[in-house]
């Protein structure tokens, strides 16, 4: 058992950053990230994610820099500046590519790098999503070859699946149980214990790596089914002419009736880890009909709202072609500016295939970002007097909910609540 810490994490964004500064009050901490200007950012104290407690932020850079060095924190995108860690986290995305098969690039490049640097006895933690069996068959291996090491001899890893939810600050880092692993009984012990410093609400240690990798897949594989449930109720109950949450809320007066809601399924986790879980099992032999089939319906409904709102407009005598249309929000979800895997560009797209010339407006997304990731410009702010022909309110940011939706509508518009977040007398449609 290591008495004297030196932690790296590998990568700092959403669940790094949050990781990073949790352990920094307790060990010297090093953040390292290849996105310089990501780097320069959280040294001079600032995080464009929002995920992180500024105040916490700058009491942890300042520790970082006091003589001591037995806690605090530190950005870097120098490799040589963690090469005497004996502990490296990583918290690396794990995507799909346009098959949606498993994009572990992220994953070994990340591996291929620690195994430059690491040394006799250090443990490497992988918290990022990925197949049972991943760690071991993909990563482990390459770890050798650019060590020399020797697993489970040399060095040791360890598996801790991350369950940040990106702008929850209820549902934190440390109030949610995690769940270690490791590669042995003693660094599986080890892992748990180094956890356990951080997390307030406990650990669970799995019995194996391949046990926690699956914990993490299934967890977002069991809610995209169950919101593919509920998507799948409001494509039927459009069909009769009834409103999905009237049903849902006569349903959920039951006491064991799952209270979901239907509604777009974006960002890093829901829409992406089923497709690593079904990817496994078709490795095996098998095809998942359950997980495939609510990832088909989840993604299908970007196209429904938008020929919905094409439908609605052609109901009320307006001309498709050449039309404006609004889009509020492009974030995955509410108040919280993670854009990754957001659907709300298929909503775009859709529109525009119709003809129709479509604004983004969303306070919380980093315009260049947006356009960076999918190539679509996004408004600044909302012109002053300038109004729409459609309206579609994609995200339940709070400054939309204050908004006076009236003003935006020109004459026998159409306002489609993605979200039935707003006064269904405002609305045409809604999911």
């Amino acid at each position: 058992m290591m008495k004297n810490y030196k932690i790296a994490i590998i990568g700092q964004g959403y669940v790094g950053l949050p990781l990073a500064l949790e352990f920094s009050a307790h060990y010297p901490v090093l953040g390292f990230d290849i996105n310089t200007e990501r780097v320069d950012q959280l040294n001079e104290g600032r995080d464009v994610t929002l995920e992180a407690d500024i105040d916490k932020l700058h009491d942890c850079l300042k520790k970082g820099r006091e003589s001591d060095k037995t806690a605090g924190y530190k950005a870097t995108s120098t490799l040589s500046d963690i090469s005497d860690a004996n502990i490296f986290i990583v918290t690396v995305p794990t995507p799909i590519d346009k098959y949606n098969a498993p994009d572990l690039k992220p994953l070994i490049s990340a591996s291929k790098m620690l195994g430059e640097i690491i040394k006799k006895g250090d443990v490497i933690i992988y918290e990022s999503t990925v197949f049972p069996g991943c760690t071991e068959e993909e990563c482990v291996p390459v770890l050798e070859e650019y060590s020399g090491l020797k697993f489970n001899e040399d060095f040791f890893v360890g598996y801790s699946p991350e369950r940040i939810n990106p702008g929850d600050k209820v549902n934190t880092l440390t109030s949610v149980k995690k769940v270690t692993s490791g590669s042995t009984t003693e660094i599986a012990e080890e892992v748990d214990n180094l956890y356990k410093k951080i997390i307030t609400a406990g650990t669970h240690k799995a019995p194996s790596i391949k046990v926690a990798e699956a914990s993490k897949a299934i967890e977002n594989a069991q809610r995209d089914v169950n919101i593919s449930f509920v998507n799948e109720l409001a494509l039927i109950f459009d069909r009769i002419g009834i409103d999905t949450h009237d049903v849902l809320e006569a349903a959920g007066t039951k006491y064991n009736f799952l209270k979901y809601k239907p509604g777009l399924v974006g960002g890093h986790c829901i829409s992406v880890d089923p497709y690593y879980l079904a990817h496994k099992a078709e490795q095996l032999g098998y095809h998942p009909d359950v997980i495939l089939s609510g990832r088909r319906v989840n993604d299908s409904i970007a196209k429904f709202i938008a020929s919905k709102v094409v439908k609605l407009l052609i109901e009320k005598g307006g001309v498709i072609k050449g039309s404006k249309s609004l889009i509020l929000g492009v974030t995955f979800k509410e108040n919280c500016p993670d854009v990754r895997n957001t659907k709300v560009v298929d909503i775009y797209k859709e529109l525009i295939d119709y003809g129709i010339n479509v604004s983004i407006f969303d306070p919380w997304a980093s315009k260049e970002e947006v356009k960076h990731e999918y190539g679509v410009d996004i408004l600044d702010h909302l012109p002053e007097g300038e109004t729409f022909d459609s309206i579609i309110i994609a995200v339940s940011h709070d400054e939309f909910l204050k908004m006076d939706i009236n003003l935006l509508k020109r004459e026998n518009a159409v306002v489609f609540d993605a979200k039935a977040c707003l006064d269904r007398k405002l609305v045409d449609a809604r999911l």
